[in-house]
């Protein structure tokens, strides 16, 4: 296994991992498929931990904000991590491992040998009977459901993919948005990735298929920004994510991803749009599930 010594900083101390089975996984805090996948990486250590078992999360930032180690540790708390985390700052550990994607899931045995890998969500199974063959243990699997934000996404219904705003690309109008397509009112200015609202009142929105709507955000240099979130024009009402009321009010006050709705009974295609009452909103990406 490649040496975890790029670590900026260890959140819970840094693990010994000699002669013992390590499962390592990298994640970022804003990434919807790693939140999905958390449960069950709990799950793993706690059940398998006093088996020989060791996991280590590196958070590897995608976005400039994921830096700050203060939203780092809230992550871990909120997601109730108690295992080691190696903060990857400068992408050192991702780098010797030649990884390339948000989650992926190695699996060393007691030498050292990397044995399996996964990318993504899904293949629960498969990887929890990696784990058993390397521990050399064989009993039922772990039972797991997420909760929230980190439920399983409905995958039959989910016809939106993720999208990213910064980059360059050309919002549509707000009042004429295509199926897949996202737009803007009000003034935003673009970089590589993001944009960003240079005065109050102004939305993004996102024509899209999907149980869950997500958005990466973040209030940039100033204070906590109010937002409002419409569905096709009206208050989300029992279609609300966990981070707005029913009146699709909620607060920016980190940068996170924030689950604006969650469609109850049959899914449909709507438009989702967010109206902040401040200015210096930073918007990334839309994702769904």
């Amino acid at each position: 296994m490649t040496s975890l010594d790029g670590a900026t900083d260890w959140i819970d101390g840094r693990p010994a991992t000699d002669g013992r089975v390590v499962l390592v996984n990298f994640w970022t805090l804003t990434c919807i498929n790693w939140l999905r996948q958390a449960p069950w990486i709990r799950a793993w250590w706690r059940a398998y931990r006093d088996d020989g078992l060791v996991v280590v999360g590196v958070h590897t930032p995608e976005f400039s904000f994921e830096h700050d180690a203060t939203l780092v540790r809230r992550a871990v708390t909120e997601r109730g991590i108690d295992y080691p985390v190696a903060v990857d700052d400068h992408s050192a550990i991702w780098t010797a491992f030649d990884n390339r994607f948000w989650p992926a899931l190695y699996f060393a045995d007691r030498d050292g040998v990397i044995r399996d890998f996964h990318v993504g969500e899904g293949r629960y199974e498969e990887s929890e009977r990696s784990l058993q063959r390397l521990l050399g243990v064989d009993r039922p699997l772990t039972a797991v459901a997420g909760n929230g934000v980190e439920a399983a996404a409905d995958w039959d219904h989910l016809r939106t993919p993720e999208i990213y705003l910064g980059g360059g690309a050309e919002p549509g109008r707000r009042a004429y948005l295509h199926f897949n397509q996202w737009g803007t009112a009000g003034e935003w200015t673009a970089d590589p990735e993001k944009i960003v609202l240079a005065e109050p009142g102004g939305s993004i929105a996102c024509h899209f298929q999907a149980r869950d709507v997500h958005v990466v955000l973040s209030p940039g240099a100033g204070g906590p920004v109010a937002f409002q979130v419409f569905l096709d024009g009206e208050a989300p009402g029992r279609h609300r994510g966990t981070d707005v009321d029913e009146g699709g009010r909620g607060m920016l006050r980190d940068g996170r991803l924030h689950h604006l709705i969650r469609q109850q009974g049959p899914v449909r295609e709507l438009t989702v749009e967010i109206a902040f009452l401040g200015a210096g909103v930073e918007a990334y990406a839309f994702t769904f599930g």
